[in-house]
């Protein structure tokens, strides 16, 4: 990694939460999960992460520890009565495909985003994938953002369409998966689907592939990377926020969206996903060490150097 480029600070909102996951290598429960959880130990690896979320009193102190001992700021944590938010599921013998076991919001089903006044002048923020009208409002609270990322899915694209489409039109970077992009824009093909999220208002489009990898499409600009080929996967949950978090924190420190910088942050959040299908919860994205992360870049780099 260049050591020279400073770590920027970046605001990660979304949820913190307990997962417990069953997959054809194994089990894990009320393991540390949530989409504010992968992102920022992803992104604390090129960035300074600010989170904002909220746990309940379930929450033990050494999943706090856990995340503060990677860098992560997290005043913008809140602790409430009740539990914290828990999702149970169980994937299926080729991880492409998972059963929704339980779902149970508790505390997050009161969330309401308060950005501290220490993070209200973050320049690079990411949106986790929660509603759309909780997205707004975190930008509403934001002083002179530079950069913006956000992700969903198909359950907002179904019933807060309309909130949807005006966080769209005032974010940078939109992750989203194939399946949601072509859902989104009622188009059937990934590049159609693109353009025409593109014209809701986002600068890029981030179309998430699995284990295809990922394309990102903008203005007279279109990068591919593949996934990262592994020889066993544990786990797939958290991988898109990985991706994410890695994408964001990268370009946080990268100086602009040029071509170079973007094609850096596609083949840094590859890797770090790479890291966390390897293990459950987070375990995978850990206390890895710069060198281990720069040696999966280049094997990735040598893939598609011809």
């Amino acid at each position: 990694m260049n050591t020279k480029q400073k770590a920027q600070p970046l605001l990660i909102v979304g949820s913190v939460a307990f997962d417990s996951v069953e997959t054809p290598q194994g089990r894990a429960d009320m393991a540390l999960g949530g989409s504010a959880s992968y992102a920022s130990i992803a992104a604390s690896y090129f960035a300074k992460p600010q989170v904002v979320g909220v746990v309940g009193e379930d929450f033990g102190t050494h999943h706090m520890a856990r995340l503060s001992d990677h860098g992560v700021d997290v005043r913008g944590i809140e602790s409430m009565p009740g539990k914290t938010f828990h999702w149970r599921g169980r994937y299926h013998e080729d991880l492409n495909n998972r059963d929704t076991l339980e779902t149970a919001l508790n505390v997050f089903q009161h969330f309401k985003p308060a950005i501290p006044d220490a993070y209200r002048d973050t320049r690079y923020v990411m949106l986790g994938n929660i509603d759309p009208v909780l997205q707004l409002s975190v930008l509403d609270q934001t002083r002179g953002v530079t950069l913006t990322g956000m992700d969903t899915m198909n359950f907002w694209i179904d019933t807060a369409r309309d909130a949807l489409l005006e966080v769209l039109k005032r974010v940078d970077v939109l992750f989203i998966n194939d399946e949601e992009a072509m859902q989104l824009a009622d188009e059937w093909t990934v590049l159609a689907s693109a353009e025409a999220i593109r014209r809701m208002g986002p600068k890029y489009v981030v179309v998430k592939r699995g284990e295809y990898g990922s394309v990102l499409f903008g203005p007279d600009l279109t990068l591919f990377v593949p996934a990262v080929l592994l020889s066993h996967v544990v786990d797939p949950t958290g991988a898109g926020d990985t991706f994410a978090g890695g994408f964001m924190g990268q370009l946080s420190r990268g100086g602009g969206l040029t071509r170079e910088n973007l094609a850096g942050a596609l083949a840094w959040g590859t890797v770090m996903a790479s890291f966390t299908v390897e293990a459950f919860s987070v375990d995978g994205i850990c206390n890895l060490q710069h060198s281990v992360i720069d040696s999966r870049r280049r094997q990735l780099l040598d893939m598609v150097r011809y």
